[in-house]
């Protein structure tokens, strides 16, 4: 844990700069509606005199459509004058720079695609012109080059539907930006009014923010020192605005971290402490078991049964050899599955006729590392104050599994049970003081317990049903 200082995570105001700061916030709120609304009003000036002046031009540009092209081709095919010595194409130059301009100038979608088909047909204009010069050089018939000048009237009445259309479009798109323009404006008037407001209440609250800015840090600290007499050591002192009091809160969150520290260190202490007594309680666990072993292992050399005294004593040697594992506390899942079958193999010659066993588990798990002699203790719990207290034989099925970096134990078997009252004072028991339950029913399930808190801060779970059997099991994090 890295101990804050007022150096590193804060930064002292006095109250001159937070005077100086809520001035600053205030001018800029009085300024930004005023610079909004000019900006929009000028932004709206702009878009209407630009459509005011397209519809000027448009309207310009329509006349010589409609009169000059036609009238100045109409003197060349009378003759009045020959179609080298006539202005055609001037004009067509003319109609075509002044449509480029009045597109450039245009913004709306609609408007300009108007535009663009009147560009189109000016470049139809500008072929039948041509047409007809060929016609009138070639000394086609007046009536052929009267049919071509037809078609030219009906190109350039065609350009001036376009421009009249464009026209009316401009000027109705003025229209809606003068509506706008006219609801903006009060919008804009509204926003002003609620800025005013705002700023009224800012100003209000930046007066009392600066009366508690030397009462609130005097509080805190009294509230700080409350709180570590209390034993709330996590409580931290919030950074004071006056720089007077930095260096008496500063000792203060020192002192609270500092004293949380050494409890801390404590608290390790006596894990570690707690850790070497269980392991003390660990090799408490099956006393009675060695001597029934020994007592079977006797028995049966009286009964000349020789395969059954090797198999018991090997299985008995690897039992003892798992418990001690070269005085590590961890084996690996494989390790400690072999240790409950050897267990069983071995209360299976003495309990043949009421126990019948399985051990099953999913092999990817064979590798991974566990706390040792979990299992053991819950299997004997299991037997003796499940199975034995039932009539006829009794199953006992042992399972591990895993899923998503957890493993998962289980322990069940079909013995006597309990009822609902045992099992609940079952779990209080097990969940209770360091003390523990008794030498009977619990006292292994209590150890697996403790040492499953005390190293992984997971706890068994029982399920049980009377004269049907218990479910004991438990899962930890992979390693």
């Amino acid at each position: 844990m890295v101990r804050p200082t007022p150096n590193e995570t804060y930064r002292s105001r006095s109250i001159k700069q937070s005077l100086k700061t809520s001035y600053i916030i205030i001018i800029l709120l009085m300024l930004t509606a005023p610079a909004v609304s000019i900006s929009f009003s000028l932004y709206q000036t702009i878009r209407y005199d630009r459509m005011i002046t397209n519809v000027s031009r448009t309207n310009r540009l329509n006349q010589i459509v409609k009169a000059d092209v036609a009238n100045e081709l109409w003197d060349i095919v009378a003759g009045s004058k020959s179609f080298a010595e006539g202005s055609q194409f001037e004009i067509l130059e003319d109609i075509s720079q002044r449509l480029n301009e009045i597109l450039r100038d245009t913004q709306v979608t609609e408007n300009r695609q108007l535009l663009e088909v009147a560009d189109r047909a000016v470049n139809t204009l500008y072929q039948y012109v041509r047409r007809l010069g060929l016609q009138i050089q070639n000394n086609f018939l007046v009536e052929e080059n009267e049919l071509i000048l037809d078609e030219i009237r009906g190109v350039s009445d065609l350009i001036s539907d376009i421009l009249q259309d464009f026209i009316v479009l401009e000027i109705e798109a003025a229209a809606d930006t003068n509506e706008d323009m006219k609801k903006i404006a009060v919008i804009l008037s509204v926003a002003q009014l609620i800025i005013l407001a705002f700023v009224m209440s800012f100003s209000i609250f930046t007066q009392r923010s600066l009366t508690r800015s030397i009462n609130e840090p005097i509080r805190e600290l009294v509230t700080l020192s409350s709180e570590i007499a209390l034993g709330n050591l996590t409580a931290r002192a919030a950074p004071p605005h006056v720089q007077e009091l930095d260096h008496l809160t500063e000792n203060l969150n020192i002192m609270a971290y500092k004293i949380k520290g050494l409890i801390e260190t404590n608290v390790e202490e006596q894990k570690n402490r707690q850790k070497s007594e269980m392991k003390a309680l660990q090799a408490q666990i099956t006393p009675h078991f060695l001597y029934n072993t020994l007592d079977t292992i006797v028995w049966l050399a009286e009964g000349g049964q020789n395969d059954k005294v090797i198999n018991v004593t090997r299985n008995f040697s690897n039992f003892f050899r798992a418990s001690l594992n070269k005085g590590s506390e961890w084996i690996s899942v494989k390790e400690e599955f072999d240790h409950v079958e050897n267990y069983l193999s071995i209360q299976k010659v003495r309990y043949n006729d009421i126990l019948d066993y399985s051990v099953d588990y999913d092999p990817a798990m064979e590798g991974k590392t566990m706390l040792k002699i979990l299992l053991q203790p819950l299997v004997e719990n299991a037997l003796y104050h499940g199975i034995k207290n039932k009539r006829g034989r009794g199953k006992l099925k042992v399972t591990g599994s895993q899923k998503d970096g957890i493993l998962f134990f289980c322990i069940e078997d079909n013995g006597i049970g309990m009822e609902p009252e045992r099992l609940e004072l079952l779990k209080k028991q097990i969940a209770g003081s360091s003390n523990g339950p008794g030498k009977g029913e619990g006292y292994g399930l209590y150890n697996v317990n403790k040492r499953l808190k005390l190293y992984y801060n997971v706890s068994l779970e029982i399920e049980s049903v009377y004269k049907e059997g218990t479910r004991v099991f438990f899962s930890i994090p992979e390693m």
